[in-house]
């Protein structure tokens, strides 16, 4: 969907990560003013280092509140996608984990209203937030028992928001996003299962699996989450929360068997034992997205997968 956001001025919090770099480059493409704040400069990374001379940098710490204040400022809205910790290591500190993000976000809130920014979209976690559910697929108003620090703090800061827009009138939507792929995300990190097995299968490593293969996770392809994020921003009716997914489970298994198909050859797994943080099975209810904002998910498992392994293939062949 092509948008005219000439005039628009948007502050991506996390515009370096695999997500946020695609964001701000879709504002960009399609006329807005970007403003970015990560941590560091995107020293080593061709892309990242093109994108920077399109839009406005700030390098700093989301802890460093006199940054965050110059960031926000003159801007109209601001897409929130930092998290300083994933959900397999949030349980190791949980200290650290509410520190910094919850206080961090609470100075944030402080000093958009003070700004009068139009709206914050704040990028939670559908794949955390509702805990084991009780109903599948799980709708936005299910009980919500986070089993790690990360969607518990993800839903603090979802409490802090409704609270700040009824206190300040502070405009805001929140995304529970469930697991995200796509490219750009191909590593070898601890998050991201679909992109961490695609780089290792094209090394001929071997792909570890907690558990037995049978958890079950609803994935949701980048294009298609950020067509959701610019219709969010645009957003003036009244619901504040949203799942953003695919409404469809697959399990690790059907991953390796997407991702065999698209090499053309057999990986080899291992397999571990499984972790407390993970939920045997979430998949998203995503009925409300598709009635108040008119959001469809286009790509399938087979397609978006098909289109990560060429692309990582074609990067790899370049390195």
């Amino acid at each position: 969907m092509v948008y005219d956001f000439k005039g628009f001025r948007v502050l991506v919090l996390g515009g370096a990560g695999f997500i946020g770099r695609s964001l701000c480059q879709l504002l960009l493409d399609n006329g807005a003013a970007v403003r970015c704040l990560d941590r560091g400069k995107p020293q080593g990374d061709q892309y990242l280092e093109d994108l920077k001379n399109e839009m406005e940098w700030v390098s700093a710490d989301f802890s460093d509140e006199q940054k965050i204040r110059e960031a926000v400022e003159g801007m109209d809205y601001i897409f929130h996608l930092i998290s300083t910790t994933i959900p397999a290591s949030s349980n190791q500190d949980l200290l650290f984990d509410l520190t910094s993000n919850v206080v961090p976000t609470l100075k944030l809130l402080d000093i958009a209203k003070d700004a009068k920014i139009k709206k914050l979209i704040f990028i939670s976690s559908g794949g955390t937030i509702y805990g084991i559910p009780h109903s599948v697929p799980i709708p936005e108003n299910h009980q919500t028992n986070p089993l790690c620090g990360y969607g518990i703090h993800k839903l603090a800061i979802e409490k802090y928001l409704s609270l700040y827009y009824y206190n300040f009138n502070l405009n805001y939507s929140i995304l529970r996003l469930s697991n995200p792929y796509g490219y750009a995300q191909i590593s070898d990190r601890p998050q991201g299962v679909i992109g961490k097995f695609i780089y290792q299968a094209l090394r001929n490593k071997p792909l570890e699996i907690w558990g037995d293969g049978s958890v079950v996770r609803d994935y949701i392809y980048i294009d298609d989450i950020l067509d959701a994020f610019l219709r969010a921003m645009l957003y003036e009716g009244k619901e504040k929360v949203f799942n953003v997914a695919s409404g469809i489970g697959h399990s690790l298994t059907d991953i390796i068997s997407y991702i065999e198909g698209a090499a053309g050859y057999p990986l080899n797994v291992s397999f571990s034992s499984s972790r407390h943080v993970d939920v045997p099975l979430n998949v998203l209810d995503i009925s409300r997205i598709k009635t108040e904002l008119g959001w469809c998910p286009e790509t399938d498992m087979a397609t978006g997968i098909g289109k990560l392994f060429e692309y990582s293939r074609q990067l790899k062949n370049l390195k």
